[in-house]
C-alpha cells in the first residue's frame, strides 16, 4: 500500500507531499490542482510501461507542464508587500514524481534534454522531448543513502546486490526509457521487477462515456473480462463475469440499493452480449440504449469495483458525474465494499460523496484519508498545512 504521494513541479503543484491510506478522498475548488494531481498519477504510472516521456509530449512538453510561477515565492509576496515577479533559476529544471511504501519507494525526474546535433540529416527534431535525469528505487517508506536499492542516473543504472554492494547495469539507457521497463530482472534487479509490477496494477477510470454512442451501450462479443475496460465497451461481459466468479451477491445488493427491485440481465445473442436491467413492473428487460446516463454510469461503476481481480491501487476521478444525489449513498458504499481488496482515491467535487464516505468508513471500520486542496499564489497546497512540518517527510534524489 503507498503510504506517501509526492509531486514537483507539474502544472500547480509547485511541491504536493500526500499521506495516503487505504481509502483516499481528494475534495477541493474548480482549478485548486484535483486534475492536476489525478493526471501526475497517471504519469507515473505511465513510467512503468515506457509511456512517460510520450504522455509528456502529448501534453506539449515540459514547457506546459512545469510549474509557471517563480521558483520561490518569498514572505514579502506572501504578505502582499511585493508582487510576484521571476527571478534567475538557480536550480535545474525538474519535474518529479514518487510514491512511498512500507515495502519500497520510487521516485523519477524529468528535465530538457542535453543538446544533440542529432544525426546526418540534420538536427534532431526531438530537442522538446524531455528526459529523464534520475530514478531511484529505495525500501521502507523514506529515502536514505542505506536504503537504496536500484539507482538511475543519466544513462547508468547501478544495483545493490544481496550482499549490501553496488554493481553496475548491463548497457545503458536511452534518455526516454524507465529502468522500470529495461531492467526487471527477476535474479538481479528483482525490486525493479516488483516496482514495475505493483505500478502496473494500478487502474484509473475518468468520465467513461455514457452519450448514445458510448461503446458501453453497444452489443459485443463476450469474454470472461475480470476488469472492466478504460472506455467501458465490455460492460456486459464484466458484470456477467462478477456474477459467476466473483461476488454475484455484493452486485444484486448494489443494483437493489440504487434502483429498488432492479437487477441486472445479460442477454446472448449469438455470442453477443447485450446488457439489460430488468425493473419492477416491466414485462422486459430495459437494454443499455435505454438506460440514462446516470443509471448506466452507476452500472459501470459497479462492474469497476466489484471487480474480480482487484487492483493494488484503484483512482476514480470525479465519480459522480451525471449522478442523482440519491445514487451518491449507494455509490459510497460499493466504494467502501471495494475498499476491503485494494487501496483507492476517490477526486471528487460531491461534498455529499465525501461526507457519506467518511460515515461509512466510521461504519465499515476503515482508514480514510481526506485531503482538500487550495490555491495561494498559483500554488496547490493542502488546506490547513502552516510550513513543511505538516506534510509527511519526503526526499527526492539529487542529481
Amino acid at each position: 500500500m503507498i503510504s506517501t504521494l509526492a509531486v514537483e513541479n507539474y502544472r500547480s503543484l509547485r511541491r504536493l507531499i500526500v499521506p495516503l491510506t487505504k481509502l483516499n478522498v481528494i475534495t477541493g475548488a474548480n482549478g485548486t490542482g484535483k486534475s492536476s494531481l489525478y493526471r501526475a498519477l497517471r504519469l507515473l504510472a505511465e513510467s512503468a510501461r515506457g509511456g512517460a516521456v510520450a504522455a509528456l509530449a502529448k501534453e506539449g512538453g515540459l514547457p506546459s507542464v512545469l510549474w509557471a510561477g517563480p521558483e520561490k515565492i518569498g514572505r514579502a509576496v506572501r504578505e502582499g508587500l511585493h508582487p510576484v515577479q521571476g527571478t534567475a533559476r538557480s536550480g535545474p529544471v525538474s519535474l518529479q514524481l514518487g510514491f512511498a511504501g512500507d515495502e519500497f519507494g520510487y521516485a523519477i525526474d524529468f528535465g530538457h534534454p542535453s543538446p544533440t546535433s542529432g544525426s546526418d540529416s540534420g538536427p534532431s527534431m526531438f530537442n522538446l522531448d524531455p528526459e529523464i535525469k534520475r530514478e531511484s528505487i529505495w525500501s521502507g517508506p523514506v529515502l536514505r543513502p542505506a536504503s537504496v536499492l536500484s539507482d538511475r542516473a543519466g544513462a547508468a543504472v547501478k544495483l545493490r546486490g544481496a550482499g549490501g554492494g553496488w554493481s553496475r547495469a548491463h548497457g545503458t539507457l536511452r534518455p526516454y526509457d524507465s529502468m522500470l521497463g529495461e531492467l526487471a530482472d527477476p535474479q538481479h534487479a528483482p525490486d525493479v521487477l516488483a516496482v514495475r509490477e505493483f505500478i502496473r496494477s494500478w487502474r484509473f477510470y475518468d468520465h467513461v462515456r455514457t452519450d448514445a454512442d458510448a461503446p458501453a451501450r453497444a452489443d459485443r462479443i463476450g469474454t470472461r473480462t475480470p476488469v472492466l475496460s478504460g472506455d467501458g465497451s465490455d460492460l456486459a461481459a464484466a458484470l456477467q463475469t462478477i456474477r459467476e466468479v466473483g461476488d454475484g451477491a455484493a452486485l444484486d445488493a448494489a443494483v437493489d440499493a440504487a434502483f429498488p427491485g432492479s437487477r441486472v440481465h445479460i442477454a446472448d445473442l449469438g455470442g453477443r452480449f447485450r446488457l439489460g436491467l430488468r425493473q419492477h413492473g416491466l414485462l422486459r428487460p430495459l437494454t443499455a440504449a435505454e438506460l440514462s446516463d446516470g443509471t448506466l454510469r452507476y452500472l459501470l461503476w459497479a462492474a469497476a469495483l466489484l471487480t474480480p481481480r482487484p487492483p493494488s491501487l484503484l483512482v476514480l476521478n470525479e465519480p459522480e458525474t451525471s449522478l442523482h444525489p440519491d445514487l451518491i449513498p449507494p455509490l459510497a458504499e460499493l466504494i467502501l465494499t471495494a475498499t476491503k481488496n485494494t487501496q483507492i482515491i476517490v477526486v471528487t467535487h460531491a461534498r455529499p460523496l465525501a461526507d457519506a464516505l467518511q460515515k461509512g468508513a466510521i461504519r465499515h471500520r476503515l482508514d480514510v484519508n481526506s485531503t482538500e486542496l487550495v490555491k495561494e499564489f498559483g500554488q496547490t497546497t493542502v488546506a490547513g498545512r502552516e510550513g513543511p512540518l505538516d506534510e509527511p517527510l519526503w526526499y527526492w534524489p539529487t542529481r
